[in-house]
């Protein structure tokens, strides 16, 4: 959630790369900003609520070479200059990513021996470390202990007063160390220091780094000293830039013809045989969970439609945070795949630990290739959305879809479920959909649509089979980014009370391509209309008509017919929160990553 940055090098500039990375993670959620920065046993530390330039504004010119930054999303306490980061106990200065679990008992420890200024767990972690440093005179030892006691998740970026090294640990939260030519650094994402390194390193659980302006070295918690293995950047993966776009949602959206293009091309080129070769081996599962968050979720819900269809296995799909509570009904034959854009979702991340303790087969789709989830898995396939700095994802999301697709392709070849001419329709699709993504994006009505139902206070979706979940993601993205009310609904639901909600001018926005489900799906259009809706239908059957407004797609096969129905909901969500003057890419509250439960 939080977002780390850290510098020890040779230019006496940390100020500014602190600022600079601390913007790269704006995308991940914040309410308020800080850097700390230290010179010789002096560290100085500014703190402002807001946005980032907020804090700039308060900088002084002073410059040094070693420093920490913080972006902080609350979690204890309130968004005030008092609790947010970084917080300094005695000789610590601290920013930390994730949840310390036990810090209220913590507190209670260390209440005789500390006075506490804030209602955070930072500033309980941070007076715990200083409490083993003033024991054990060494702050490796003090990190070792605090290993050993703190429960929860963290990431945590330290400065030492008599200490000219910069420290991190990690548990369940994600922190990449880099060296470049300009010296070390450390941050929650690559984003905030691809820019200045040249290779990187994940940082292991429960491993200490110390890092000088020269090298990095890494201890495990017996404090036995590591060989960290660093990998190369390939210049330019990292760096972003919205290329003209009003917003990175915008330019997102726009991308995804090349996302599915890089998504789909090392699986499928002239022919099938790569399908095979590149995805694991699924013949030998007969029943299959779906576990993810959000809008990962929502792809998870297309997933088992596709899969279900066209492979006869049954599916289930939950939301993590569900799962991982609850009693698990599988076996050696059962298949667990979880979804994060990411890599570092928590509640996926617990999910899979649970299922690979019960030993569980697990497949991570994710867009993050060394991220925690995906080194965990047993089998890992990667989309190819790049970087993705709006909150509200677009282009991920497609990829995820894309990735499922295939999968149900792969276990209709596996299972002879296809026939060779649907499957020859399918590749021929493949190739021709980013024109028909682009196509798509560019002549879609969208901006008709907006205007007309932005004012609005409630907004309703309806669909049946997949277009239901193709349903929940557009209201997410709707409520996500224009603080509009809106609910997602399976249609046949509307006689179950739903309809009770709509009234004159109410937009209902009813999603059409299911064809052996048109009948039906009209019919419940029908219902809102007559009793005063403003009906919105988004179809691939040009023969439907008389609705206050519509949006046309091109018909192509069920497996890749989602990628152009969500097209229109992105895009009508992004112009109403653009019509209502919200903050698109940084929506208020929400999170990029969420790495705390």
């Amino acid at each position: 959630m939080c977002g780390i940055v850290g510098y020890n090098g040779k230019e006496n500039n940390s100020k500014n790369i602190l600022i600079e990375g601390l913007k790269k993670l704006e995308y991940r959620g914040y309410d308020s900003a800080g850097i700390a920065l230290k010179e010789n046993k002096k560290i100085k530390i500014t703190k402002a609520t807001g946005k980032i330039v907020n804090l700039e504004k308060k900088l002084d010119d002073y410059t040094t070479t070693l420093g920490i930054g913080h972006t902080r999303w609350a979690t204890h306490g309130s968004p005030t200059e008092t609790n947010s980061h970084p917080h300094q106990v005695g000789e610590i200065t601290i920013v930390h990513n994730g949840i310390i679990e036990n810090y209220k008992e913590l507190k209670e420890e260390l209440k005789k021996e500390y006075n506490f200024k804030s209602e955070t767990d930072t500033e309980v972690a941070c007076a715990l470390i200083d409490h083993y440093y003033k024991q054990e005179k060494d702050i490796k030892k003090a990190l070792a202990k605090f290993i050993e006691k703190v429960k929860g998740a963290y990431a945590l970026g330290i400065l030492v007063k008599d200490d000219e090294n910069l420290y991190s640990i990690r548990k369940d939260c994600p922190l990449v160390i880099g060296k470049g030519e300009i010296g070390n650094l450390i941050a929650s994402d690559i984003l905030a220091i691809s820019k200045y390194s040249k290779e990187i390193y994940y940082l292991e659980e429960n491993t200490i780094a110390q890092i000088s302006k020269e090298n990095v070295k890494t201890y495990n918690k017996d404090l036995e000293e590591l060989t960290p293995i660093f990998k190369q950047i390939p210049k330019g993966e990292f760096e972003t830039d919205k290329c003209g776009y009003e917003h990175y949602m915008l330019k997102e959206i726009h991308e995804q013809p090349k996302v599915f293009k890089n998504t789909t091309e090392k699986f499928i080129n002239d022919n099938i045989n790569n399908l095979k070769k590149e995805m694991p081996d699924f013949k030998k599962y007969n029943k299959i969970h779906i576990v993810a968050c959000g809008s990962a979720y929502h792809t998870g819900l297309v997933g088992k439609n596709l899969i279900e269809e066209y492979a006869d296995i049954p599916v289930t799909v939950e939301i993590a945070s569900e799962y991982r509570y609850k009693k698990n009904f599988y076996d050696e034959n059962t298949l667990l795949i979880v979804v994060s854009q990411s890599g570092e979702t928590a509640d996926t991340l617990a999910a899979l630990r649970l299922a690979k303790k019960d030993n569980i087969d697990t497949l991570a789709i994710v867009n993050v290739e060394n991220s925690t989830i995906a080194r965990e898995a047993k089998h890992v396939i990667k989309t190819e959305a790049g970087p993705e700095i709006a909150v509200a994802t677009t282009k991920a999301y497609s990829a995820q879809i894309a990735t499922f697709g295939l999968i149900a392709l792969n276990m209709a070849l596996e299972k002879n479920t296809i026939k060779k001419e649907e499957l020859t329709q399918i590749l021929k699709e493949i190739k021709e959909l980013p024109i028909q993504i682009e196509n798509t994006i560019n002549n879609c009505n969208y901006k008709e649509i907006a205007q007309a139902i932005y004012q609005r206070d409630d907004i309703f979706f309806i669909g049946r089979g997949i277009d239901y979940a193709l349903c929940m993601e557009g209201s997410l993205k709707l409520k996500e980014i224009s603080y509009i009310h809106s609910q997602a609904y399976a249609a046949g639901e509307l006689k179950h009370g739903t309809i009770s909600l709509v009234e004159n001018d109410t937009p209902v926005i009813g999603i059409i391509t299911e064809q052996q489900l048109k009948d039906k799906t009209i019919s419940n259009i029908e219902e809102v209309k007559s009793r005063g809706a403003k009906t919105i239908v988004i179809t691939n059957d040009n023969e439907i008509k008389n609705y206050d407004y519509i949006t046309y797609l091109p018909k192509i096969h069920k497996i890749l017919q989602p990628l152009l129905t969500v097209l229109p909901l992105q895009l009508i969500s992004y112009e109403v929160a653009r019509l209502r003057n919200c903050d698109i890419d940084k929506p208020k509250n929400l999170a990029k990553s969420v790495t705390v439960e």
